[in-house]
């Protein structure tokens, strides 16, 4: 008698909150490949990079939004979300996928340092579960991700199929509009936020300060994630974790350290 194959169980979060439209769209692709748990927070979080909730209590709650799904809304950070789901929910036993996202808005080059839907796939990869994070260029509230699913469903695809290289994950961005032209694996651009503070005053009369900023690419490479969604298509960057230069390891030995 043939083995029947498990459907795998794939952990689902964001950093947008459990009822974005962009979690939504990405739990109606993934429940197509296999049984679903989200946890995500119960708000918005974004940009809080890989924080995690230290000095109070952290909450999870079950909650039924979408059926045929498991969810459970966090009080805690994207990371937390993993982690909690990862001890509690799977009890250890790691899920055999975990994606982010869609987050509205994109995360490449050095959006990825502070995104909290990167960490959350980030979280992932440190458990050793292949993760993937997902982002489209549009912040609205209603955009569009009908163009996205069909990339969304190949990428975890393979990587269920193929699994990924040990410490290592997707980074994936979505140009906004219709007629992607297809999958670039890329590099992270060299660009970075030229950043100003905006001050203002309340009605205290005290100053007060918003965060403004110019995205700027210092890089003309063709082979770039900015390259690739300036000129219409899906970008694939492979992340790792391990922050080490390594090429700098070799010019620190060549220093003298007195003690």
């Amino acid at each position: 008698m043939k083995k029947q194959q498990t459907r795998p169980n794939i952990l689902v979060v964001n950093d947008d909150g459990i009822t974005a439209p962009g979690i939504k769209n990405l739990i109606q692709v993934v429940q197509k490949l296999g049984n679903v748990v989200v946890v995500a927070p119960d708000g918005p979080q974004s940009g809080m990079g890989h924080a995690i909730t230290i000095g109070k209590p952290l909450r999870f709650d079950k909650v039924d939004l979408y059926e045929g799904v498991e969810m459970y809304k966090c009080s805690g950070t994207p990371v937390d979300c993993v982690k909690i789901a990862v001890n509690k929910i799977f009890k250890g036993k790691k899920p055999d996928l975990c994606v982010s996202g869609i987050n509205h808005g994109l995360n490449n080059s050095i959006n990825v340092i502070y995104s909290g839907t990167m960490s959350a796939a980030v979280e992932g990869a440190i458990e050793s579960i292949p993760s993937i994070g997902f982002s489209l260029d549009d912040f609205s509230e209603d955009a569009d991700f009908e163009h996205c699913k069909k990339y969304v469903q190949t990428i975890c695809e393979q990587v269920l199929k193929h699994g990924l290289p040990a410490a290592t994950l997707l980074n994936v961005n979505f140009p906004s509009g219709a007629g992607i032209k297809g999958i670039k694996i890329c590099r992270q651009a060299n660009a970075k936020w030229a950043e100003e503070f905006d001050q203002r005053i309340d009605p205290h009369n005290r100053p007060y300060y918003w965060l403004t900023g110019v995205f700027q690419n210092n890089d003309k490479g063709e082979d770039t994630d900015v390259w690739a969604l300036d000129n219409g298509f899906c970008s694939v960057v492979p992340v790792q974790f391990d922050l080490t230069a390594h090429h700098a390891i070799p010019v620190l030995n060549t220093w003298t350290f007195d003690v």
